[in-house]
């Protein structure tokens, strides 16, 4: 394959991956984020101001840390329940957070500040004033009057920042929780999303960078990344970046026979570059050869995200064993029918192009004159 069509191949995979993580079907991932850093928390910039705790999110081929941050509430009486990633049966998944009346299932993380794993012990909305527990926000009383004490018991102390999966939390919504689910929610305000892409253009946010300490842990305010800042203590667990080509290539809990099992399984299709020995030929076919490996790259970007799609709602409604078998059947054949749509749709261009890639390569077989008998 040409470098002109591998760039199009992965440019389409990234730009899925880069919209995916605005959407409500995540980002899928093969290995767990780092553990949650120890830091400390920015006071309370003023009122109607909520916490929302950082996080681990993924681009470029490693995680980076989303410093936490006081985010203005959307409306009156909205309460933030937090992104977390969960593993999916094949991968780690990242179900995004939202704005709501009720905090709903962030899959057990304990995030601090409030965030314990289970709903939210940092403040209550009273009518149109937000009442802030100083037992776990810092806020300046002087300044903020609406606010009260109550001690906050967190049972289990951990920093593991994933649910499911090879040592991560185990947590499952409650019915209560999966309620929530239903009531009106809004996503990420515009201040959110321009904070996590300063920190995602932050190469000092980057995993690999930071060891899972984070220079930048928290923020006063969204976005601005100096004053009010503060660093990570110490991160919360040894950090060490696993080996990405092989855990790329397979995930711990899917069966060693896994082949094509999922669009993100399948690898682009390749083509000899043309050789007809007519330029205005050859760049004919290279175009013909470009336009498909480009229309198979969104052919996979769009069964994949479905896929992953599949995986995010089973794990919602905590699927069981034979519901999670099924998925994963219907996801092997929808996968092995693309594969063969594909090698049928290559083989075809491949059979309009070797007549003339033969001539060319063998013009020593053209018809020659015969010798009287």
């Amino acid at each position: 394959m040409s470098t002109a069509v591998r760039t199009i191949f992965f440019s389409l995979l990234l730009l899925a991956f880069s919209s995916a993580s605005f959407a409500q079907i995540g980002i899928s991932v093969s290995f767990g984020p780092p553990a949650i850093p120890v830091y400390e928390q920015p006071i309370c910039p003023g009122d109607g101001y909520i916490w929302t705790p950082g996080f681990w999110d993924y681009a470029d081929d490693d995680y980076y840390w989303v410093p936490g941050t006081w985010i203005l509430a959307p409306e009156p009486g909205f309460l933030w329940t937090p992104g977390y990633w969960g593993w999916g049966g094949s991968a780690f998944f990242f179900h995004e957070g939202y704005w709501g009346p009720h905090v709903g299932f962030y899959g057990g993380i304990n995030y601090g500040f409030g965030y314990g794993g289970r709903g939210y012990d940092g403040g209550r909305w009273d009518h149109d004033h937000f009442y802030y527990n100083t037992y776990v926000n810092r806020v300046d009383t002087t300044i903020i009057r609406n606010n009260y004490n109550t001690r906050v018991e967190n049972v289990t102390v951990n920093r593991i920042s994933y649910n499911g999966g090879n040592g991560g939390v185990e947590a499952r919504a409650t019915s209560e929780e999966q309620n929530y689910d239903h009531e009106r929610h809004i996503g990420r305000v515009s201040a959110q999303n321009e904070h996590i892409q300063q920190a995602r253009s932050n190469p000092e946010l980057r995993a690999t960078a930071n060891q899972g300490r984070p220079p930048i842990a928290a923020t006063s305010r969204p976005s601005d990344f100096k004053s009010g800042a503060v660093p990570a203590k110490e991160a919360g667990a040894p950090y060490h970046a696993p080996d990405r080509a092989q855990n790329n290539t397979q995930n711990n809990n899917r069966p060693p026979n896994a082949s094509n099992n999922h669009a993100s399984d399948l690898q682009p299709h390749k083509f000899d570059a043309p050789n007809t020995g007519n330029p205005s030929t050859d760049k004919k076919y290279q175009q013909q050869q470009d336009k498909l490996v480009a229309k198979q790259a969104q052919d996979h970007q769009k069964l994949q995200q479905q896929q992953e799609k599949d995986h995010q709602q089973a794990a919602k409604r905590n699927a069981d064993a034979a519901q999670q078998q099924q998925m994963e059947q219907r996801h092997t054949q929808q996968t092995q029918q693309l594969e063969q749509r594909h090698t049928n749709q290559q083989q075809q261009v491949q059979a309009h192009q070797q007549p003339h890639q033969q001539s060319a390569s063998h013009p020593q077989q053209q018809q020659q004159p015969q010798p009287h008998q």
